[in-house]
């Protein structure tokens, strides 16, 4: 292995390392550049050991601080530390210089449920850290987000067009919440039909464009997927957007989706409605919700505030006339932003796409501006083709599309990125000139809608434990969220390593590619040809297909506890008083003591403190720790001795033992590791 790699995996710089070999009883050339694997798995044994001592110490020394009164806001960092926009939990802890545990009970304080691989945003990691006690600044460059440069391209483009070519085109609305809370629940009712029953597991798992006709006006919605693996999808909706409908069961409360989809909304600053759903339940209770809504200082309009509330039923109809009139009010508000010229420019955005069989690469669009038609000439991010067909909503040919009308495209040459601009050009010169710019990067990046990743050149010599993975999905949406819950699985022990993830069903090639690494196969949505489950077979790899993408995430999390090393905990079960000290020969001391309180236990550790007075029980020095080796009571050995009884024992550890010490009896647990 080489030391840089080494130094990685202890989280330390090679100069560091080479400084900390000889102390832990290593010695290497001060020019050696590799280390026997051998060696390697030693070190960072060692390493782990010397860790959860200082760990171990630590608790102690906390402990003391606590019982004699010392302020522990004394013991934080006073220098202001820089955390980038996102980051993970275990890398915040890192970043303040405080212990894990510490940092994972302030975020379940504050009633944040992350694991350590988790990332957080940097409003809540501030929080979190100054709560704590440490001052953090934002580092590093905020980035921007391809919805707001749709945003930027829409707003661009109108400032270019004569005010009076412009006309009014459909609000688009987007629907969000906590998964299960009913979206696509309403959307069916909306478009009274039973689009809910087909999305497997009964949750929305893709961006769906719909458009529906109220007064004799059109609103076209998005509907948002709830699981939190597709947070990236919902951020896009947002970003969409022209009104929001934040859905929430009168059932329930306020879920983490739930406050990520208010988030998503304060940040792109579109107005928004609150649809309370599922009022026809016994349990319901939709003034609940309204207090709830107002503890984040969020004002529904029958509470004194400004933001439109309606109660609604998905399963009766009940109040989805109210809300359609609704969203028609707050459309007319805001009706000075919802302009469009036909003749104009054309600005479009791509909600999704995904390979078809027959039609190949297939793209879901909306245009904000201008008008697309049949024949069009389109470059669409590294993608470009000219448009053979535009179907609606429900599947039927259409020759032309305008503002707010959601469509798919056919005829494309690449698999265009959701969030991707669309731009027309009609001119041969100038569309060829586009088409040999983008057909390299397009091929390599697009083609067919495949991505590869790298194998790691190292991987050979490294022994540390690893699940591979080939992913096929349907739409490019769910792999990209795929993609990312796995991602945020990896763990200090377990690499995920993502050897290629592509849109389409499951072949011999990606087996063949399998095969080495011995990758497990993953489709999602999509289908595995019958010679390659056979092949797959012969080579004995895995091949999953799954419909839901819990089910997904659930069993990769089962195959990586699996993987994961057992956790030893101490745990505290009794506390001795030292009478008599018989015998001291080495390391091994026979004495006689008094059970204070819980029990002693034969191989359970002791951690030996100094005398202490009869009016102050503080401790004032560790003098180290042993275990015990044998307990008697009236000369026969037993495995046990509760509260109570005097007894004999034998210590077996270094410490010099004396009279009136106090012994802290520890039990270790063994503990599996989880996800």
């Amino acid at each position: 292995m080489n030391i840089t790699e080494l130094a990685r995996r202890l989280k330390i710089t090679p100069n560091e390392l080479k400084e900390a070999l000889p102390k832990l009883g290593f010695h290497i050339g001060p020019r050696a550049i590799q280390i026997p694997d051998k060696q390697a798995l030693a070190v960072m044994e060692m390493w782990q050991r010397e860790k959860e001592k200082e760990k171990t110490l630590a608790k102690i020394k906390e402990k003391i601080s606590q019982d004699s009164g010392e302020d522990k806001k004394q013991d934080f960092p006073t220098v202001t530390v820089e955390i980038p926009d996102k980051i993970q939990v275990y890398h915040l802890a890192e970043k303040i210089n405080l212990p894990l545990l510490k940092v994972m009970n302030e975020l379940m304080k504050n009633g944040i449920l992350a694991s350590v691989n988790e990332n957080l945003d940097y409003e809540i990691a501030s929080i979190i850290a100054e709560n704590l006690g440490v001052k953090v600044s934002r580092g590093g460059e905020k980035k921007q987000t391809s919805e707001s440069s749709v945003k930027d391209r829409v707003k661009n483009v109108l400032n270019q067009e004569e005010k009076k070519d412009l006309v009014q085109r459909p609000p688009i609305v987007v629907v969000m919440g906590h998964v299960d809370h009913g979206k696509s629940s309403i959307l069916d009712a909306i478009r009274k039909t039973k689009m809910v029953d087909q999305e497997k597991g009964g949750i929305t798992q893709h961006i769906g464009a719909y458009q529906v006709e109220k007064n004799s006006r059109f609103i076209t919605f998005i509907d948002t997927p709830g699981h939190e693996a597709f947070k990236a999808m919902r951020t896009r909706g947002g970003g969409m957007a022209d009104i929001a409908i934040l859905v929430i069961a009168a059932d329930d409360k306020l879920q983490p989706q739930t406050m990520e989809s208010i988030k998503i909304i304060q940040q792109e600053k579109i107005p928004f409605i609150v649809a309370i759903n599922k009022i026809d339940r016994p349990e319901a209770d939709a003034e609940r919700i309204k207090k709830e809504l107002s503890q984040i200082n969020l004002m529904v309009e029958d509470w004194g505030g400004k933001i439109p509330c309606v109660s609604v039923s998905a399963k009766t109809k009940q109040g989805i006339e109210e809300l359609l009139e609704t969203i028609i009010l707050v459309a007319e508000m805001e009706k000075d932003k919802l302009i469009t010229n036909p003749q104009g420019m054309l600005a479009g955005v791509v909600i999704e796409s995904h390979i078809d069989r027959g039609f190949g690469p297939v793209a879901s669009i909306i245009v904000y501006n201008g008008t697309m038609k049949k024949g069009d000439k389109v470059v669409i991010g590294q993608s470009c083709g000219c448009l053979k067909s535009i179907k609606d909503q429900y599947g039927n040919p259409v020759f032309q599309t305008t503002a707010g009308q959601p469509v798919q495209i056919y005829g494309l040459k690449g698999l265009p990125q959701t969030g991707d601009l669309i731009e027309v050009i009609n001119d041969d010169h100038e569309f060829k000139k586009k088409i040999k710019q983008r057909e390299i990067s397009s091929f390599k990046e697009n083609a067919a809608g495949c991505f590869c990743a790298e194998e790691d050149s190292s991987s050979e010599n490294q022994k540390t434990k690893s699940i591979n993975f080939i992913i096929r999905a349907d739409v490019l949406g769910s792999l990209e969220a795929i993609v990312q819950s796995l991602e945020q699985l990896e763990h200090p022990e377990i690499k995920i390593n993502i050897l290629k993830k592509e849109l389409g069903n499951l072949t011999e090639t990606d087996v063949d590619l399998a095969k080495a690494p011995q990758a497990w196969l993953v489709g999602f949505n999509v289908n595995v040809s019958n010679s390659a489950r056979q092949l797959a077979d012969e080579f004995g790899l895995r091949v999953d297909i799954y419909r839901v993408i819990y089910d997904l995430i659930e069993n990769v999390k089962q195959e990586m506890n699996k993987l994961l090393s057992v956790e030893i905990i101490e745990e505290k079960i009794g506390e001795i008083e030292v009478l008599k000290v018989f015998q001291q020969k080495g390391k091994e001391t026979i004495l006689g003591g008094r059970l204070k309180e819980g029990k002693a236990i034969k191989d359970a550790i002791i951690r030996v403190w100094t005398k202490t007075t009869e009016q102050d029980m503080q401790r004032t020095e560790l003098k180290g720790e042993g275990k015990i080796v044998q307990l008697q009571i009236n000369k026969k050995d037993v495995n046990e001795i509760k509260t109570g009884p005097e007894f004999g024992l034998k210590f077996l550890g270094k410490p010099k033992i004396e009279e009136g010490d106090k012994m802290e009896v520890y039990q270790e647990i063994r503990k599996q590791k989880k996800i």
